[in-house]
């Protein structure tokens, strides 16, 4: 099996877990607020993240060099959970999906002001096309525009902050920080919001709990191996996999056909994705590569961005961090 094959595999399987984590989100959302799944979320992810933080070999404290663009992208991440957990609880799983999926189109366009990138007519170009398919999967005037969609939407926004930045700040950063910062933050916030929101959590509930927090975990040390395994233009467009995943799980467990104008705004969204991460992938056409090197979805709150422990491995390597 070649090595683009077995990471191709490998990111299958962890895009896999990740849509069965979506799904249990929207399974809790519809008794739990999404404030009180990502408390729980995160609760149960502190010993994982922990044990994975052990293996952290830079020397250092827990002091960021970059304190406000770090401050920041903790916000950021925040906002990513808390809108993508909401949106997941009252819309569609595919449309959901649909409008996460304009995260590289988002990032295309921060990357101009944070990173000092040159984005050229092609990419603007398509950067307008997968404009139009959010626009289209959304359809307004024909749908009524509700708190989840807007949720949607600021999740992209936020998730497509929060990885501008660290590809403008990952390389001087531990990843122990980019890492503990949003669990810590989200646990304080999400717990002071906690008391307005409770409801007792029965055991089955906190199973579920515990169960989205291993399976988001999981997932990510997957699509780590399929990025050590492969190489990143192959393994990128298989987070397009998880509309598979949030068709079936929407049809078997929520009663959720998408209908025609989904299709064709998810159809949209993604050639323009893939069309931006092919493109960059040829090296010459940016400088800082932010789509390839954001490697993969917007981090859930129970496990942090893929891109922090590549980039980590690769600074203890001597590297330069991989596109």
């Amino acid at each position: 099996m070649s090595p683009n094959t077995r990471g191709a595999l490998f990111a299958l399987a962890g895009f896999g877990l990740f849509a069965t984590h979506d799904a249990i989100v929207k399974t809790l959302g519809s008794t739990f607020s999404p404030f009180q799944i990502v408390f729980f979320s995160v609760l149960f992810a502190f010993p994982l993240a922990t044990l994975m933080l052990m293996r952290d070999k830079t020397d250092g404290n827990l002091l960021p060099r970059h304190p406000w663009w770090t401050a920041l992208r903790t916000l950021a991440a925040v906002g990513t959970g808390a809108f993508a957990f909401y949106a997941f609880s009252t819309l569609p799983l595919a449309q959901v999906y649909a409008i996460i999926f304009a995260s590289p189109l988002i990032i295309t366009v921060l990357s101009i002001p944070i990173l000092g990138e040159t984005v050229r007519i092609r990419r603007w170009a398509a950067v307008i096309v997968g404009l139009i398919g959010v626009v289209v999967v959304v359809n307004p005037g024909q749908t009524d525009l509700t708190l989840g969609h807007f949720a949607a939407i600021g999740a992209a926004i936020c998730g497509a902050l929060a990885s501008v930045i660290v590809r403008k700040i990952g390389r001087d950063e531990r990843s122990v920080v980019l890492v503990l910062y949003p669990l810590v933050a989200n646990f304080f916030l999400m717990g002071a919001l906690l008391p307005f929101v409770y409801k007792p959590v029965p055991i089955e509930a906190l199973g579920g709990f515990a169960f989205m927090s291993a399976l988001a975990f999981a997932g990510m040390l997957c699509v780590i191996a399929a990025y050590r395994a492969g190489e990143a233009a192959v393994i990128a467009p298989m987070q397009y996999s998880q509309i598979l995943w949030a068709t079936l799980y929407g049809t078997l467990f929520f009663d959720e056909l998408p209908d025609r104008i989904t299709g064709i705004g998810v159809a949209i969204i993604i050639a323009s994705g893939l069309y931006i991460v092919f493109r960059e992938s040829r090296g010459s056409a940016s400088r800082t590569q932010p789509v390839l090197r954001t490697r993969s979805r917007p981090a859930t709150p129970a496990a942090p961005r893929v891109s922090n422990q590549l980039n980590t491995e690769e600074r203890d390597k001597g590297l330069p961090p991989k596109s």
